[in-house]
């Protein structure tokens, strides 16, 4: 079912005069264009080059072709990034580059030359990768740098774990702080490589030295236990995310699906479609297929999803039509050349290829959205998609670029805006404080009978958290909850939750106490990741009645203090000179066979001696010493978001399940 909003949309006019002033801007820039009036035909001509570029290179003989191309005016870095990303092959995108030598007008960049570095790694080249990466740091191409974790990405692609692991150790030796994928590419490269126990025991090392797992780092356990068969596992894992604050993807949803498919665990399959729309998550084309098919033969009800997302027929019948790929897991996907779209077609090759469609470049082309813009994105005939259009709306920097966009594309031939665009713009528009729009938006659902995903209700309230909009959070949360249905128990925690987060960063302490206390008396007992994030606000403002309060109240709900709790509450306690009540609190700790990290360990220390409290600074530090292990690096666990016992509980998941191959 899609949403009309065509009515709607035409009544609002909040940004025109913005809008005035953008296109007067456009026209004065569009002059310095010449002889593309736009930045939408400078972008559509570039397309175009890049698809001269990628049949060029899948014919029969590229390199007469390409001499006669790399002397194009409008060749230039950009282009040759996207044509040196699409291209078949190493060699293909080798004989692109030998051309390049012979162009007196163009000098390679750094993204230039790591497109070509993730070419060879990807295709396993590893020689020439290695000729390419020296040259790099022998200056040969000027001030282009190379990363650890460009070097990571490429030998991974290359299946070169000897290489991968070197920089890895060198990283770690040269940095601080390691980045969380850093971990991740090991962790999956040990799973393709069927290095089950090491990848558990990267895992545990990334928890352990305190970097946060993300949503790629579960998604590389769920994939990991689907192919080993370890399906209910994978399912504890997935359904533990919410909990976590970690966001369940497309990716995720898709391995779990068609693992349960192939083992005919169709009620599992039942649940998940049900929680993608609780997610709001878009289905991709050949899931859709999978859930099509399923639906034909009554193992799914027919209204148990959103809506079809269907081939769309009108993709075969424009010149230049243009549908993008599916999500990616960090949903900021730039090109993709596996596209929907009218073919390109080589008349003396006989090779079809799709369109090539970078979503960024086009927001990027469109920012200024003047007139003159519109009727260059008219022309191009392009056929408007859910899929696209969300791209798109992903793409842009500003709300009002957005907007206007949005707008446009509702009046466009055979396009109406559905609920994933809509809430694609909703939380665009929450996060840069546009309540006005929301508030039209949520009104027009309302009208229309629709259910927005319970994950856009969240979302606008964490955004309102961001653009300092409590009022607009409130109002969400007390009367536009409704239209994602009923909400479970767990759900309405983690809603309050976010509420009671988004009051505490608009500074509305009291009504945040406030809705806490209400959020109990309604039966909901928050979790211990909230009362950690609250208690560590308010050590900071050095209010220690109210952290006590809040103390009190873990005890009363029954819930255990666990590690990281007590580490923020020293942590906060000494910031707030209060190094006494920090040191009960260790105590407290250790009655409860609980120690600390050796950075709250030294600050606790610190902090006593600095207030003249020596006898008990030295009983922390023989306290430390009888333990007669060395103290973590870092403590498991995030205010706000998860906690060590989470943590603990998945690593143990994941273990367990390889526990015979010695992990």
């Amino acid at each position: 079912m899609r949403i009309q909003l065509r009515p709607f949309f035409c009544e609002v006019n909040l940004f025109n005069w913005l809008t005035l002033q953008v296109q007067v801007q456009g026209r004065s820039y569009a002059r310095r264009r010449d002889p593309f009036p736009t930045k939408v035909s400078h972008y559509l001509n570039r397309a175009n080059l890049i698809d001269s570029i990628r049949l060029t290179l899948r014919s029969n003989s590229p390199n007469s072709s390409l001499l006669t191309i790399i002397n194009h005016r409008l060749l230039d870095s950009f282009v040759v990034t996207h044509a040196l990303r699409s291209a078949p092959s190493a060699d293909s995108a080798l004989s692109l580059v030998d051309a390049l030598e012979n162009s007196s007008h163009f000098s390679h960049t750094h993204n230039t030359l790591h497109s070509l570095a993730t070419v060879l790694a990807k295709s396993g080249r590893c020689s020439e990768l290695k000729s390419l990466v020296d040259a790099i740091r022998a200056n040969q191409f000027g001030n282009v740098r190379i990363s650890f974790m460009n070097l990571m990405q490429w030998h991974a692609a290359a299946r070169d774990l000897d290489s991968v692991l070197q920089v890895w150790n060198q990283y770690r030796l040269e940095s601080n702080h390691v980045c969380t994928e850093s971990y991740n590419i090991v962790m999956a490269l040990y799973t393709q490589m069927g290095k089950d126990s090491e990848a558990v025991q990267v895992f545990r090392k990334m928890i352990d030295e305190g970097s946060l797992p993300n949503c790629r780092s579960y998604s590389i356990i769920i994939e990991h236990l689907v192919k080993s068969m370890k399906l209910s596992e994978a399912m504890e894992v997935f359904n533990m995310l919410p909990s976590m604050r970690i966001k369940r993807t497309l990716k995720q949803y898709s391995v779990l699906i068609e693992g349960f498919v192939g083992s005919e665990g169709f009620d599992e399959v039942r649940f998940l479609v049900d929680e993608m729309q609780v997610d709001g998550i878009l289905p991709s084309r050949g899931m859709n297929l999978l859930l099509q098919q399923m639906q034909e033969e009554g193992i799914l009800k027919k209204g148990q999803l959103f809506r079809e997302i269907l081939q769309d027929e009108r993709i075969k019948n424009l010149s230049y039509s243009i549908d993008s790929g599916d999500d990616n897991e960090d949903e900021n996907e730039g090109e993709n050349e596996n596209i929907e779209g009218a073919c390109q077609y080589d008349h003396n090759n006989g090779i079809h290829l799709k369109p090539w469609l970078d979503p960024w470049a086009l927001a990027s082309a469109l920012e200024n959205w003047s007139p003159d813009e519109v009727a260059a994105l008219e022309s191009a005939n392009f056929v408007w998609t859910t899929r696209l259009v969300c791209k798109i709306l992903r793409s842009f920097k500003t709300p009002e670029a957005a907007w206007n966009f949005f707008c446009w594309v509702a009046n466009q031939p055979a396009f109406t805006h559905d609920i994933y665009t809509v809430q694609r713009i909703m939380t665009l528009l929450a996060r840069h404080g546009r309540t006005e729009l929301v508030d039209r938006l949520i009104s027009k659902i309302r009208m229309e009978g629709m259910r927005l995903p319970f994950s856009t209700i969240r979302l606008i309230i964490d955004f309102y958290g961001i653009s300092k909009n409590a009022d607009a959070a409130l109002k969400v949360f007390n009367d536009d909850r409704i239209l994602c249905g009923p909400i479970s128990k767990v759900n309405l925690m983690l809603l309050y939750s976010s509420l009671l987060r988004t009051l505490i960063k608009c500074g509305r302490n009291l009504e945040a106490l406030d809705m806490l206390d209400d959020m109990i008396l309604n039966g909901i007992c928050p979790d211990i990741q909230t009362f950690s994030g609250l208690m560590h606000y308010f050590s900071h403002l050095g209010d220690i009645k109210t952290v006590q309060k809040l103390f009190t109240m873990v005890r009363q709900s029954g819930l255990e203090p666990d590690a990281y709790l007590f580490k923020v509450l020293i942590q906060g306690y000494c910031k707030s000179k209060r190094a006494a009540l920090a040191w009960r609190l260790f105590e407290d700790m250790k009655n409860s066979g609980l120690v600390p990290d050796s950075a709250t360990k030294e600050l606790l220390v610190k902090s006593l001696w600095k207030e003249g409290r020596r006898r008990e600074a030295a009983a922390v530090e023989e306290s430390c010493e009888e333990i007669n292990t060395v103290l973590p690096l870092a403590l498991q666990g995030h205010v706000w978001t998860v906690s060590s016992a989470d943590l603990t509980r998945v690593y143990h998941i994941y273990s367990n399940c390889f526990a015979s191959n010695g992990a």
